[in-house]
């Protein structure tokens, strides 16, 4: 990875500055429309930013700005971390928020060590594979989709907990302040935010409670106008006074397990939504796990992520073992693309068969990463020929060259939504954070008073086994959690962090996290263009998805006469990252378009001069 010099810097941060809120154009679809000028108020949305004393990027600026407040007082990664997914509970409720589950990969500075937590939502106790069967038939996934039965215990509260009694330096309730502000005097609303809720209007119009929020007077929200949320002001200052044993031991608990048993749905609606058997025994239950992370070596970097539960780290780690022994840098686009996609193919073959809850599956993840089990894959890529799918996986336990093992099983169903913030702070600790509440809305159910909405992730469950001749390690039970793609994921050199990214993108994630570290790493791009660079995704299907930006491009024929399939897809994913530059300071870097357009923010911007006696090295201090 060639670093940037301080003059290209500048130039960079000077060219994407000027696209911001107003000034994005859409590449198709309407979540990907430019959202309107910010207020005079509220911060203005820029995708790259440089500067010293810390970084933050995710998709909103008001999120982005509530992690700057609390570095500006002093306040580490982990504060920052928790501010801003708590504010992106508010401005994206519809992806994330304390309804939901997640994972965060933290790297501390003074240890030099990468720990996670895996905070995934866990399904009832009385759970078991016949979750989503009935009458002998997987429902269809719109059915579970938007019911009780897909709503898992919620896990983000307590990842929140957990990361700030192991690494943070403030309590909850002064971080949930700027969360607390922004849902009491409200957000300006984009046109992201219109068309989320214009696209989930059937199913929200269902629930008295959803309607009343998100859709007043049965209209939807308008573009320019200020949204405000009253009842989750209410439940943050609840958490804030009395901790998150509110929602796990209190009454926002006894609230989520009557919404989830009984639906509060309208009358006279005539979609049958199904309850669900969440208890406040479950909810008391809950723990989050710290994980060791998944680690592999790449280009001579070491690149950690998020071990099963989550696929993310196993697959973008045996995506980047793969592609290892090939040269990306100096070969042409269409070989580039092609080699990627041909490694995303092999990766979910395998991910399908052998990646589960490791409470209830033998995961072989060590195997999955070994270099070893990657050059018995990579030998199926050939530069002059198209694997088929649904590509049967390989034995980590048995590594021969292009043997495959068993039969092969299509790739289940995900949804694509969720949220993903990256931070840093002065003293080089680093936060990779991943969230969601699933599908786009979750289930549609809104806690009665509380202002937030239910996940529906238990839909990430294998509804039944893609073909019952193969072993699904995916199938609902006790407790389990469902596995999931998210990848935050966090890059050293030499021990000391250089990049951290992540995505949203439902199983899109992981080819999104694995092409954003191919452009930074082997094209040289730096980390704002990679993170814009038009995106394609192979999970193991008939077909890759491209979006505009390759389906318009000549690329897509020269890729179609070696024989590869495609159908478009009008927005992947919507990376954020931090970078560490050489001289010390921190970029931070986010989409340039879609959603609208991420926020990249830095305590102490600079024009790319190192101007402080301290911007040569990294400022370690204790915490």
């Amino acid at each position: 990875m060639r670093r940037l010099t301080a003059r290209q810097v500048s130039v960079l941060a000077a060219a994407t500055a000027m696209v911001s809120i107003g000034a994005t154009v859409p590449t198709g679809g309407p979540a990907a429309s430019a959202a309107p000028a910010a207020s005079a108020d509220e911060p203005r949305k820029t995708p790259v930013a440089v500067g010293s004393g810390g970084a933050v990027a995710s998709v909103d600026a008001n999120a982005s700005a509530a992690g700057i407040e609390v570095l500006r007082g002093g306040g580490n990664a982990v504060d920052a971390a928790v501010a801003v997914a708590a504010a992106l509970g508010v401005t994206e409720p519809y992806s994330a928020g304390i309804g939901g589950g997640g994972y965060l990969v933290y790297y501390d500075a003074k240890s030099r060590t990468v720990q996670t937590i895996d905070g995934r939502e866990t399904a009832p106790r009385t759970a078991g594979p016949d979750l989503f069967i009935e009458n002998g038939k997987p429902l269809p996934f719109s059915e579970g989709q938007t019911s009780g039965l897909s709503v898992g215990t919620p896990g983000t509260p307590a990842t929140w907990a957990t990361a700030l009694d192991s690494w943070g330096s403030r309590d909850l309730g002064e971080l949930l302040a700027p969360a607390q502000r922004l849902a009491k005097d409200g957000f300006t609303v984009d046109a992201t935010f219109r068309a989320q809720t214009e696209s989930n209007r059937a199913r929200f119009e269902d629930f008295p409670d959803t309607a009343k929020l998100f859709l007043p007077g049965g209209r939807l929200p308008v573009v320019g106008s200020t949204f405000k949320n009253p009842d989750l002001a209410r439940t943050y200052r609840e958490l804030a006074r009395d901790g998150v044993g509110a929602l796990y031991r209190g009454a926002i608990g006894r609230d989520i397990v009557r919404t989830v048993r009984t639906p509060p749905v309208g009358e006279g609606v005539t979609r049958k939504v199904r309850p669900g058997e969440l208890s406040s025994r479950d909810l008391r239950a809950y723990e989050t796990i710290r994980r060791t992370p998944t680690k592999v070596s790449y280009r001579g970097l070491d690149v950690y992520g998020m071990a099963p539960s989550s696929s993310g780290g196993v697959g973008v780690g045996e995506g980047l073992n793969i592609l290892e022994r090939f040269d990306l840098a100096n070969t042409s686009e269409q070989r580039f693309l092609h080699r990627f996609i041909e490694a995303s193919r092999i990766v979910f073959a395998d991910r399908g068969r052998w990646v589960g809850d490791p409470a209830f599956e033998d995961v072989p993840a060590r195997g999955l990463l070994s270099q070893r089990y990657a050059d018995s894959r990579s030998c199926l890529i050939k530069d002059n020929a198209v694997l088929t799918s649904p590509l049967a996986p390989g034995d980590p336990a048995d590594p021969r060259p292009c043997r495959p093992k068993g039969k092969a099983a299509p790739t289940t169903h995900a949804a694509e939504s969720t949220t993903h913030l990256t931070v840093a702070d002065k003293w080089g600790n680093v936060v990779a954070y991943t969230l969601t509440i699933e599908s786009t809305g979750g289930s549609a159910m809104t806690v009665p008073g509380r202002g937030f909405l239910l996940n529906n992730e238990l839909t990430d469950f294998s509804f039944a086994p893609a073909n019952p001749a193969v072993h699904d390690p995916n199938l609902p039970g006790p407790g389990k959690r469902s596995r999931s793609s998210m990848s935050p994921t966090i890059v050293l050199d030499g021990g000391r962090p250089v990049l951290a990214v992540g995505s949203p993108g439902g199983a899109t994630i992981i080819t999104t996290v694995l092409q954003t570290l191919l452009g930074r790493l082997d094209r040289d791009l730096p980390l704002v263009e990679a993170i814009a660079a038009p995106r394609a995704s192979q999970r193991n299907q008939t077909t890759t998805e491209l979006e505009p930006g390759l389906w318009n491009s000549p690329l897509r024929a020269e890729l179609e006469a070696l024989g590869h399939g495609f159908r478009q897809n009008p927005e992947i994913g919507a990376a954020t990252g931090v970078e560490r530059l050489s001289d010390g300071r921190w970029l931070a870097a986010a989409e340039k378009v879609r959603r609208g357009g991420g926020s990249a923010m830095v305590v102490r911007p600079s024009d790319g001069r190192c101007d402080t006696a301290r911007c040569g090295t990294a400022d370690i201090a204790p915490r």
